[in-house]
């Protein structure tokens, strides 16, 4: 895996069976978008999320009753849960009694401190740790004369230190912002003042084209500056998408080992539908783990050389598709046919992987 770059040194923080921080590997997190009160529609959610790669998945808890089914909820999946909760510290307390691994909560709007003092107690006698931050639909007044990134840092910090005052540091850290040059600038000035994990993304990003942008911006800066130790690609609709990009990009930077889909653009010598194979593809590698590269190309003008540079290709011909393995022709085959030879072909190639992790 890719080590040319330098991550920033944190305190290593233990959310249920993750280490984040620390000189772990960056993880995976996403958030639930089902009510949270429907156990069955959040577990099979949870569960999705999970088998596409989720590492850590937030759940929202509005009140008492969705705090008391966290134990339902971790007596049916293994990935760990974060409760988020605003307002209301004993939603926390309860969830942190009812077996949640890590709390997210905004210490400004949980009230006196009286009670942010009960819920470091409580987290503190379970071993679960508090993520606590700032994003910029949340900002205090009187920091609003700030520069807003400097803002959100600070408004961070001063959560931070409210913790702190309570002899608390299992503490993950995050600001946000939905403007990509505010969410670098934001975590470049922290990072600075405090060696707790952050947790990167950008807020509010919106539906896919923009958060792929906007995320891919932002958190591909602040991860090769060492600044990441787990993020969140926040994007409207089924959170599975999150996942699947936020593997997609950690794959690209050599930080993960994951599949590769070599895809031509397309132009009028096409002989099949290009984007509909490619994402055939990548659907049929979506759980694959393993440093796979296929090569996806529209005709044969360029699929000879690209096909055997890949560990498998598939290039339109005139009368079907033309496969390759390993840089040697296969075959010709009508074009369903070829896609079928195509997936085994793939599973012998993942077979061999995990047999010869060195190919």
């Amino acid at each position: 895996m890719s080590n040319w770059f330098r991550r920033r040194a944190t305190k290593l923080i233990r959310v249920g069976n993750i280490s984040i921080g620390g000189g772990s590997p960056i993880v995976i997190q996403s958030m639930t978008n089902t009510d949270t009160h429907d156990l069955q529609s959040t577990l099979e959610q949870i569960k999705r999320l999970q088998e596409v790669g989720c590492e850590i998945v937030r759940i929202s808890l509005p009140d008492i009753e969705c705090a008391k089914l966290v134990r339902r909820i971790k007596e049916s999946v293994t990935v760990p849960i974060v409760g988020d909760v605003h307002f209301d510290h004993r939603i926390a307390i309860e969830a942190i009694k009812n077996g949640v691994d890590k709390i997210r909560i905004n210490p400004g709007n949980i009230g006196s401190e009286a009670k942010i003092r009960e819920i470091v107690t409580v987290a503190n006698e379970y071993g679960v740790p508090i993520r606590v931050g700032a994003n910029s639909g949340s900002l205090p007044k009187d920091l609003t004369s700030l520069p807003r990134a400097q803002a959100l840092a600070e408004a961070a910090l001063r959560e931070v230190r409210t913790l702190e005052k309570f002899g608390f540091e299992n503490i993950v850290v995050s600001v946000k912002s939905s403007d990509v040059l505010e969410t670098i600038e934001a975590n470049r000035y922290i990072a600075k003042y405090i060696d707790y994990p952050l947790h990167v993304g950008v807020t509010e990003a919106g539906t896919l084209y923009n958060s792929l942008i906007k995320s891919s911006m932002a958190v591909g800066v602040l991860i090769l500056e060492g600044l990441v130790d787990t993020l969140r690609i926040s994007i409207s609709g089924d959170p599975v998408n999150e996942v699947i990009a936020a593997k997609k990009l950690l794959t690209f930077l050599g930080m993960r080992k994951g599949v590769d889909v070599i895809a031509c653009p397309t132009c009028a010598r096409s002989v099949f539908d290009v984007e509909k194979v490619a994402l055939e593809v990548e659907k049929i590698l979506s759980n694959v783990e393993e440093d796979i590269k296929i090569s996806v190309l529209g005709c044969i003008v360029n699929g000879i050389g690209e096909g055997k540079n890949a560990d498998l290709g598939i290039a339109g011909t005139n009368d079907g598709v033309v496969l390759f393995y390993k840089g040697e022709i296969v075959g010709t085959y009508k074009l369903e046919e070829g896609l079928g030879k195509l997936k085994e072909l793939t599973r012998t190639i993942v077979q061999e992987k995990l047999k010869n992790p060195a190919t």
